[in-house]
């Protein structure tokens, strides 16, 4: 009796640890339901930044194919993972309403903001740009054509400057069914 009676309470702390375990498993693992995702996929082999937008597209962002400007160590599929997860703390953040480019310590760069008239800084950083590289031109390459065909989307307030309007731009991005996730 006193057996049986030590096995059920013996069960019963069992299924209270792993539900108290699982719960919080749960809460700690980041809730990116109802918003847009990013991650670093593949499209014919070459690494591609993607968003996943809410009614589950896969928009191709950035292409990663160019290897001449970048150290060896940062070979194309550490650079597309490293600005995915950027594009994900800038959306998370509530940062990436806009894609522009600006300069950062001397550099031009890609960064996200929250409005036309933010400056890039550290934590909105998406990519640096090679050294001599026109911004304008290299946005347009850079990011994918198809989503920047409505007009409205690319907003060139300066000589420098290219300001993106990032949901319209998602909003007319084409999407790619068959992406490989990585």
């Amino acid at each position: 009796m006193k057996v049986k009676l030590f096995e059920q309470r013996l069960i019963g702390i069992v299924i209270a640890s792993l539900s108290a375990f699982t719960t919080t498993a749960t809460m700690n693992e980041p809730s990116y339901a109802g918003g847009t995702t990013f991650y670093c996929g593949k499209s014919k082999g070459v690494p591609v930044t993607f968003a996943r937008t809410q009614n589950r597209r896969n928009v191709p962002m950035i292409k990663w194919s160019s290897q001449d400007y970048f150290p060896k160590e940062w070979t194309n599929e550490r650079r597309c993972k490293e600005v995915s997860r950027r594009f994900q703390r800038s959306y998370d953040n509530g940062t990436l309403k806009y894609i522009k480019t600006g300069t950062l310590r001397g550099e031009t760069v890609v960064c996200a903001a929250a409005n036309q008239n933010a400056t890039c800084t550290d934590s909105t950083l998406l990519f640096t740009l090679k050294r001599g590289s026109n911004a304008k031109l290299t946005m347009r390459r850079l990011l994918n054509r198809r989503g920047l065909v409505a007009g409205n989307v690319l907003n060139e307030t300066s000589e420098d400057t290219v300001n993106i309007d990032f949901d319209e731009f998602l909003n007319n991005a084409t999407d790619e069914l068959n992406s490989e996730s990585n």
